[in-house]
């Protein structure tokens, strides 16, 4: 089988490698526009690709960084020098060649790593920063969380800048190549090793770029903090520790880089009259003495208002009654639930005369059959005492 051909940031754009920096400058706007999170809602497939673009777009916008690329993809070393292949794209004229160990090695270890081992090394990073994700937490009613609702939520973060679109220079004005590492954003060091390590840039801290007049408003940082107001909807069907994933919505990223997400995490607030087992609600109604030998209906609490149950004559303290589709629906799946209405039987403490005359006349006139399970209790212990 032959070996996958890697794509080239030439192919990833769509452009010829003859291609002018304004073409290449459209191709890249109208792919970040595509794979941009408002878009595409968020698509971690988009997001990656999103990546890719800025990656490519980071290397091919500047003329040496691109010159020193298209070296890479021609292959070209010196004879007898094997480690001085084109895979130091990223280096400069001034500091990316150095002798170590007999062998000359142009630019950054990482991408002689990459090139060995068909990854990129731990730890670089290439294109803009995306931004960070935040988290926030919600409390919701159990009825909210059987109807769904929406929340406004104040969360404080770093958005982009509007006075400088996040580039952190001052109006008018554009960020310069750092004059330490030629806008490669990192410097090499280990001098007398076998290779030339590559470090981030502490001058321009790996950015490439450093800002000679600042942005007044946000301090050159390109970013501000603020206190936003966000509406979110809350699905029916959550549960307390649900995480719902708003993409882009977290903090801003650096110009061309995906925002960060937001991950909202549910509580569900406890309250006196129901309680949770999976999607069914268990609510314990009491109900009188007469009741529960009679029969009758009663009024109970349901989590979309309230409802009439039957109880049917002779219901016993504890009996469970059900009733169906009346609990939580599954998260993101529409069945509900049923609620569990446990029934405790009330007993008076205080009676009449004629009450007391009317519970005994009850007393002497039901038969055995009345009350099995105190027919089978005494049973059982009279067997248990005659062993």
């Amino acid at each position: 089988m032959s070996p996958k051909v890697a794509k080239t940031f030439y192919d990833i754009l769509g452009v010829s490698k003859d291609a002018s920096q304004d073409d290449v400058r459209k191709a890249w706007l109208a792919l970040a526009r595509k794979y941009h999170p408002d878009r595409t809602g968020g698509h971690k497939a988009s997001e990656e690709k999103l990546k890719a673009v800025n990656e490519a777009y980071d290397t091919l916008k500047r003329p040496e960084k691109r010159r020193q690329y298209d070296e890479t993809l021609s292959g070209s070393f010196e004879a007898g020098d094997p480690f001085r292949a084109g895979a130091a794209y990223g280096g400069s004229p001034d500091h990316g060649s150095e002798r170590a160990g007999g062998y000359q090695f142009d630019g950054h270890f990482e991408d002689l790593f990459s090139d060995l081992f068909g990854r990129a090394a731990p730890g670089r990073q290439h294109g803009p920063r995306p931004g960070r994700d935040l988290e926030a937490h919600a409390s919701i009613s159990l009825k909210e969380a059987a109807t769904g609702t929406r929340k406004s939520l104040r969360l404080p973060s770093m958005v982009s800048c509007q006075a400088c679109s996040g580039s952190g220079a001052a109006p008018g004005t554009r960020p310069q190549p750092c004059p330490q590492c030629n806008g490669v954003g990192s410097i090499l060091g280990g001098r007398g090793s076998l290779f030339v390590m590559s470090q981030r840039c502490p001058f321009c801290r790996g950015r490439g770029e450093v800002i000679a007049t600042p942005c007044p408003s946000c301090e050159g940082s390109g970013f501000k903090a603020e206190c936003r107001t966000l509406s979110i909807a809350i699905p029916a069907g959550v549960r307390t520790g649900t995480r719902l994933r708003l993409a882009g919505q977290g903090e801003a990223g650096e110009p061309g880089a995906a925002g960060g997400d937001l991950f909202v995490v549910i509580k569900i607030e406890e309250n006196g009259l129901f309680q949770l087992r999976r999607n069914d609600v268990i609510c314990e109604v009491p109900i009188t003495f007469t009741q529960a030998v009679l029969g009758g209906t009663v009024e109970v609490p349901t989590l979309h208002g309230k409802a009439r149950l039957k109880i049917p004559a002779g219901t016993q303290a504890g009996a469970i009654l059900r009733m169906r589709g009346q609990g939580l629906p599954s998260f993101n799946a529409g069945r509900k639930g049923d609620q569990l209405v446990k029934v405790t039987v009330e007993i008076p403490r205080k009676v009449t005369q004629d009450q007391v005359v009317a519970v005994q006349n009850l007393h002497e006139t039901a038969n055995s059959g009345a009350y099995p399970k105190h027919r089978a209790f005494a049973d059982s212990f009279k067997r248990w005492c005659e062993r």
